[in-house]
């Protein structure tokens, strides 16, 4: 267990960190997550983990708090509307325009960005494009770079985009998939928290920003969404997940359809 002391200081870094709260509900988690990262250091109990954390001030294990507290768990193609509205974007683009750039600004594990990246080499062709995939979490970003994953997690993968773009595995991989190599090698994952600066990528036709808002309260959300909207081309378009209304929100947006939105 963990006391309500330790849970609070755990709490209050983490906000400080990342800007997600984590309220009362989230206690049996963060314990058992926390236990794991006590033990690694030779630790049974939390709490004196939870003291050591806060009196070393040790940026690479905060790192590792992140990583084991943040929730990462989608799959490919996930709310197929978005999907299904970029290929419009993308059929009637010119095709004398300059690269086609993407964001996947919350890419926990590479799956949205991969999506993203099948989606464009098809319906793209020979045409320049760039996907770009950012996380707060190191160990999600490494994930990406691998970009092996269970199959069950390309349930709603178009057969076509499973056969053409990834390998089955066989053996001790039995039951999982490989991104192809052609495709990796075109998407470009690194970190980054939309709580601070932003690095220098440019500017982007495409921005998602999708089921992450819901874990922040409302100024952190908005200034995440002013902060992310600054990488947006004049006509580009944001995602955000559809239990993520902006409508509330005085953000210079326009809202095109359901979770879909341009600048104003």
């Amino acid at each position: 267990m963990i006391s309500n002391r330790s849970f609070e200081l755990v709490s209050g870094l983490f906000h400080r960190v990342s800007g997600i709260r984590l309220h009362e509900g989230k206690r049996a988690l963060v314990a058992g997550r926390l236990q794991k990262l006590a033990m690694t250091r030779g630790l049974s109990d939390i709490d004196r983990y939870v003291e050591l954390l806060v009196s070393e001030n040790d940026p690479d294990e905060m790192v590792r708090v992140v990583d084991k507290l943040t929730t990462n768990e989608t799959y490919f193609f996930r709310e197929p509307e978005h999907f299904q509205h970029l290929t419009q974007i993308l059929a009637a683009r010119r095709k004398d325009a300059g690269p086609f750039r993407v964001w996947s600004a919350a890419s926990s594990s590479g799956e949205e960005g991969y999506s993203i990246a099948m989606l464009l080499a098809d319906k793209l062709g020979s045409a320049p494009w760039e996907v770009i995939g950012t996380d707060l979490s190191t160990s999600v970003v490494d994930a990406a770079c691998r970009g092996l994953y269970p199959l069950e997690r390309a349930r709603a993968m178009p057969e076509a985009y499973l056969k053409r773009y990834c390998r089955r595995g066989h053996g001790e991989y039995e039951g999982k998939l490989l991104i192809a190599r052609e495709l990796r090698e075109r998407v470009q994952f690194g970190c980054a928290n939309l709580m601070e600066p932003l690095p220098d990528i440019g500017s982007f036709d495409v921005i998602f920003l999708r089921n992450v808002l819901i874990y922040f309260e409302l100024p952190t959300k908005e200034a995440i969404v002013r902060r992310v909207m600054t990488r947006l081309k004049p006509d580009g378009v944001l995602y955000t997940g559809h239990s993520e209304s902006l409508s509330a929100a005085n953000l210079g947006l326009r809202s095109l359809r359901p979770a879909v939105y341009a600048l104003a």
